[in-house]
Protein backbone atom coordinates (compact mmCIF):
# COMPACT_ATOMS: atom_id res chain seq x y z
CA UNK A 1 0.00 0.00 0.00
CA UNK A 2 1.56 3.59 -0.76
CA UNK A 3 2.64 5.31 1.98
CA UNK A 4 0.17 8.24 1.22
CA UNK A 5 -2.65 6.61 0.92
CA UNK A 6 -5.31 7.71 3.12
CA UNK A 7 -6.48 4.81 4.66
CA UNK A 8 -2.81 4.38 5.41
CA UNK A 9 -2.63 7.53 7.18
CA UNK A 10 -6.10 6.67 9.36
CA UNK A 11 -4.63 3.58 10.58
CA UNK A 12 -1.05 5.15 11.62
CA UNK A 13 -3.66 8.02 13.39
CA UNK A 14 -4.04 8.58 16.91
CA UNK A 15 -7.64 9.20 18.19
CA UNK A 16 -6.44 13.13 17.91
CA UNK A 17 -6.13 13.17 14.45
CA UNK A 18 -9.33 10.66 13.67
CA UNK A 19 -11.30 13.05 15.69
CA UNK A 20 -10.03 16.03 13.73
CA UNK A 21 -10.74 14.18 10.33
CA UNK A 22 -14.37 13.20 11.67
CA UNK A 23 -15.33 16.66 12.52
CA UNK A 24 -14.00 18.09 8.87
CA UNK A 25 -15.84 15.36 7.48
CA UNK A 26 -19.05 16.85 9.45
CA UNK A 27 -18.36 20.51 8.65
CA UNK A 28 -18.09 19.09 4.58
CA UNK A 29 -21.55 17.34 5.34
CA UNK A 30 -23.20 20.87 6.60
CA UNK A 31 -21.67 23.37 4.59
CA UNK A 32 -22.71 21.27 1.08
CA UNK A 33 -26.29 20.36 3.02
CA UNK A 34 -26.77 24.27 3.34
CA UNK A 35 -25.91 25.43 0.29
CA UNK A 36 -27.76 22.62 -1.47
CA UNK A 37 -30.98 23.80 0.40
CA UNK A 38 -30.33 27.62 0.25
CA UNK A 39 -29.49 27.13 -3.72
CA UNK A 40 -32.82 25.47 -4.04
CA UNK A 41 -34.77 28.04 -2.04
CA UNK A 42 -33.27 30.77 -4.13
CA UNK A 43 -34.44 29.16 -7.33
CA UNK A 44 -37.82 28.96 -6.60
CA UNK A 45 -38.00 32.76 -5.10
CA UNK A 46 -36.28 33.69 -8.54
CA UNK A 47 -39.41 31.74 -10.59
CA UNK A 48 -41.71 34.09 -7.87
CA UNK A 49 -39.81 37.02 -8.18
CA UNK A 50 -40.45 36.65 -12.15
CA UNK A 51 -44.87 36.39 -11.29
CA UNK A 52 -44.50 39.10 -9.25
CA UNK A 53 -42.95 41.07 -11.78
CA UNK A 54 -44.66 39.69 -14.86
CA UNK A 55 -48.41 39.00 -13.95
CA UNK A 56 -49.31 40.46 -10.61
CA UNK A 57 -49.27 44.07 -11.99
CA UNK A 58 -51.82 42.59 -14.59
CA UNK A 59 -54.18 40.92 -12.83
CA UNK A 60 -58.07 42.58 -13.20
CA UNK A 61 -58.83 41.84 -9.62
CA UNK A 62 -56.74 41.90 -6.06
CA UNK A 63 -57.46 38.21 -5.63
CA UNK A 64 -56.35 37.27 -8.90
CA UNK A 65 -52.98 39.26 -8.20
CA UNK A 66 -52.31 37.28 -5.34
CA UNK A 67 -53.18 34.00 -6.63
CA UNK A 68 -50.53 35.36 -9.71
CA UNK A 69 -48.09 35.23 -6.84
CA UNK A 70 -47.59 31.14 -6.87
CA UNK A 71 -47.47 29.12 -3.56
CA UNK A 72 -48.26 31.09 -0.10
CA UNK A 73 -46.03 28.37 1.45
CA UNK A 74 -42.70 30.51 2.17
CA UNK A 75 -43.25 33.11 -0.68
CA UNK A 76 -42.03 36.73 0.55
CA UNK A 77 -43.75 38.21 -2.16
CA UNK A 78 -47.44 37.19 -1.31
CA UNK A 79 -46.12 38.04 2.39
CA UNK A 80 -45.62 41.74 1.71
CA UNK A 81 -48.93 41.87 -0.36
CA UNK A 82 -50.78 40.06 2.29
CA UNK A 83 -48.90 42.80 4.82
CA UNK A 84 -49.95 45.92 2.79
CA UNK A 85 -53.39 44.72 2.37
CA UNK A 86 -54.16 43.65 5.89
CA UNK A 87 -52.18 47.43 7.05
CA UNK A 88 -54.36 49.19 4.78
CA UNK A 89 -57.67 47.52 5.88
CA UNK A 90 -56.70 47.37 9.94
CA UNK A 91 -56.30 51.39 8.67
CA UNK A 92 -59.93 51.48 8.36
CA UNK A 93 -60.46 50.25 11.41
CA UNK A 94 -58.17 52.41 13.06
CA UNK A 95 -58.29 53.63 16.89
CA UNK A 96 -57.90 57.45 18.10
CA UNK A 97 -54.01 56.77 18.26
CA UNK A 98 -53.77 55.29 14.82
CA UNK A 99 -55.69 57.97 13.33
CA UNK A 100 -52.84 60.06 14.18
CA UNK A 101 -50.22 58.12 12.23
CA UNK A 102 -50.14 59.18 8.47
CA UNK A 103 -51.50 56.11 6.35
CA UNK A 104 -47.87 56.38 4.22
CA UNK A 105 -45.91 55.62 7.48
CA UNK A 106 -48.47 52.85 8.53
CA UNK A 107 -48.39 50.94 5.36
CA UNK A 108 -44.61 51.67 5.22
CA UNK A 109 -43.74 50.19 8.81
CA UNK A 110 -46.04 47.39 7.79
CA UNK A 111 -44.51 46.39 5.19
CA UNK A 112 -40.80 46.86 6.77
CA UNK A 113 -41.84 44.25 9.23
CA UNK A 114 -42.17 42.01 6.75
CA UNK A 115 -39.20 42.35 4.46
CA UNK A 116 -37.19 42.27 8.11
CA UNK A 117 -38.89 39.05 8.98
CA UNK A 118 -37.50 37.80 5.16
CA UNK A 119 -34.03 39.14 6.13
CA UNK A 120 -34.05 37.19 9.26
CA UNK A 121 -35.36 34.01 7.37
CA UNK A 122 -32.74 34.34 4.66
CA UNK A 123 -29.42 34.48 7.43
CA UNK A 124 -30.17 30.53 8.39
CA UNK A 125 -27.85 28.47 7.82
CA UNK A 126 -24.94 31.59 6.35
CA UNK A 127 -23.77 31.52 10.02
CA UNK A 128 -22.63 27.71 9.43
CA UNK A 129 -20.80 28.29 5.71
CA UNK A 130 -18.98 31.28 7.30
CA UNK A 131 -17.85 29.19 10.72
CA UNK A 132 -16.88 26.51 8.13
CA UNK A 133 -14.76 28.33 5.87
CA UNK A 134 -13.32 30.14 8.48
CA UNK A 135 -12.46 27.57 10.63
CA UNK A 136 -11.61 24.41 8.40
CA UNK A 137 -8.07 25.98 7.32
CA UNK A 138 -6.91 25.93 11.37
CA UNK A 139 -8.42 22.51 11.99
CA UNK A 140 -6.54 21.04 8.82
CA UNK A 141 -3.60 22.46 10.06
CA UNK A 142 -4.15 21.64 13.74
CA UNK A 143 -4.04 18.12 12.55
CA UNK A 144 -0.98 18.97 10.53
CA UNK A 145 0.96 20.05 13.00
CA UNK A 146 -0.46 17.57 15.41
CA UNK A 147 0.48 14.33 13.01
CA UNK A 148 4.08 15.93 12.07
CA UNK A 149 4.45 15.99 16.20
CA UNK A 150 3.48 12.35 16.38
CA UNK A 151 5.36 11.47 13.35
CA UNK A 152 8.21 12.93 14.97
CA UNK A 153 7.66 11.15 18.10
CA UNK A 154 7.55 7.86 16.64
CA UNK A 155 10.62 8.65 14.68
CA UNK A 156 12.65 9.34 17.93
CA UNK A 157 11.41 6.46 19.95
CA UNK A 158 12.44 4.02 16.82
CA UNK A 159 15.89 5.81 16.23
CA UNK A 160 15.27 6.12 12.93
CA UNK A 161 15.52 9.35 11.05
CA UNK A 162 16.52 8.93 7.32
CA UNK A 163 14.58 10.79 4.69
CA UNK A 164 12.82 7.81 3.56
CA UNK A 165 11.76 7.68 7.43
CA UNK A 166 10.39 11.36 7.51
CA UNK A 167 9.11 11.52 4.26
CA UNK A 168 6.22 9.30 4.99
CA UNK A 169 4.84 10.09 7.76
CA UNK A 170 5.13 13.81 7.71
CA UNK A 171 3.11 13.41 3.71
CA UNK A 172 0.42 12.25 5.26
CA UNK A 173 -0.12 14.80 8.23
CA UNK A 174 0.15 17.20 5.17
CA UNK A 175 -3.04 15.84 4.24
CA UNK A 176 -5.21 17.03 6.84
CA UNK A 177 -3.65 20.76 5.52
CA UNK A 178 -5.32 20.04 1.80
CA UNK A 179 -8.75 17.85 3.80
CA UNK A 180 -9.17 21.67 5.83
CA UNK A 181 -9.16 23.60 2.45
CA UNK A 182 -11.05 20.93 0.16
CA UNK A 183 -14.04 21.64 3.15
CA UNK A 184 -13.18 25.30 3.65
CA UNK A 185 -13.11 26.74 -0.15
CA UNK A 186 -16.44 25.47 -1.11
CA UNK A 187 -17.68 27.21 1.88
CA UNK A 188 -16.19 30.07 1.41
CA UNK A 189 -17.70 30.26 -2.46
CA UNK A 190 -21.09 29.29 -1.69
CA UNK A 191 -21.07 31.80 1.31
CA UNK A 192 -20.38 34.05 -1.30
CA UNK A 193 -22.63 33.47 -4.21
CA UNK A 194 -25.41 33.07 -1.72
CA UNK A 195 -24.84 36.45 -0.14
CA UNK A 196 -24.80 38.06 -3.69
CA UNK A 197 -28.28 36.20 -5.12
CA UNK A 198 -29.94 36.90 -1.78
CA UNK A 199 -29.36 40.76 -2.29
CA UNK A 200 -30.17 40.86 -5.36
CA UNK A 201 -33.47 39.44 -4.14
CA UNK A 202 -33.89 41.29 -1.32
CA UNK A 203 -33.39 44.04 -3.98
CA UNK A 204 -36.87 42.63 -5.58
CA UNK A 205 -38.56 42.45 -2.62
CA UNK A 206 -37.58 45.93 -2.08
CA UNK A 207 -38.84 46.86 -5.07
CA UNK A 208 -42.06 45.26 -5.14
CA UNK A 209 -42.79 46.75 -1.64
CA UNK A 210 -42.38 50.20 -2.58
CA UNK A 211 -44.70 49.30 -5.66
CA UNK A 212 -47.08 48.23 -2.93
CA UNK A 213 -46.83 51.24 -1.15
CA UNK A 214 -48.10 53.34 -3.87
CA UNK A 215 -50.63 51.33 -4.55
CA UNK A 216 -52.00 50.93 -1.54
CA UNK A 217 -52.41 55.09 -0.93
CA UNK A 218 -53.24 55.99 -5.05
CA UNK A 219 -54.23 52.66 -6.57
CA UNK A 220 -51.40 52.92 -9.09
CA UNK A 221 -47.82 51.30 -9.48
CA UNK A 222 -45.27 54.15 -10.17
CA UNK A 223 -43.04 52.24 -12.84
CA UNK A 224 -39.68 53.89 -14.52
CA UNK A 225 -40.48 54.17 -18.13
CA UNK A 226 -37.82 51.63 -20.51
CA UNK A 227 -35.06 53.29 -22.23
CA UNK A 228 -32.26 56.07 -22.25
CA UNK A 229 -34.53 58.16 -20.55
CA UNK A 230 -35.48 58.17 -16.83
CA UNK A 231 -39.07 59.23 -16.43
CA UNK A 232 -41.71 58.38 -14.64
CA UNK A 233 -44.87 56.97 -15.56
CA UNK A 234 -48.14 56.38 -13.73
CA UNK A 235 -49.59 52.90 -14.85
CA UNK A 236 -53.08 51.75 -13.20
CA UNK A 237 -53.02 48.12 -11.47
CA UNK A 238 -55.40 45.53 -10.78
CA UNK A 239 -58.60 47.25 -8.88
CA UNK A 240 -57.98 50.43 -6.68
CA UNK A 241 -56.61 50.10 -3.01
CA UNK A 242 -59.19 50.10 -0.26
CA UNK A 243 -58.19 53.56 0.91
CA UNK A 244 -59.57 54.99 -2.74
CA UNK A 245 -62.39 53.26 -1.84
CA UNK A 246 -63.02 54.78 1.56
CA UNK A 247 -62.03 58.23 -0.17
CA UNK A 248 -64.81 57.86 -2.61
CA UNK A 249 -67.11 56.45 -0.03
Amino acid sequence: MNQLDLVAYWNQGDFISHFLTVVLLIMSVSSWSVMIVKAGKLLRLRGLAQNAQSRFWYARSWEEALNSLGSRIENPFYNLARAGEAATTHRLERSELQGKLDPSDWIARCLKDALDEHAEKTQSGMAVLASVGSTAPFVGLFGTVWGIYHALHVIGMTGQASLGQVAGPVGEALIMTALGLFVAIPAVLGYNAIARRSKSLSHKLHRFANDLHAYFLTGSRVELAQGNAAANDVRPVVAASPLQAQARG
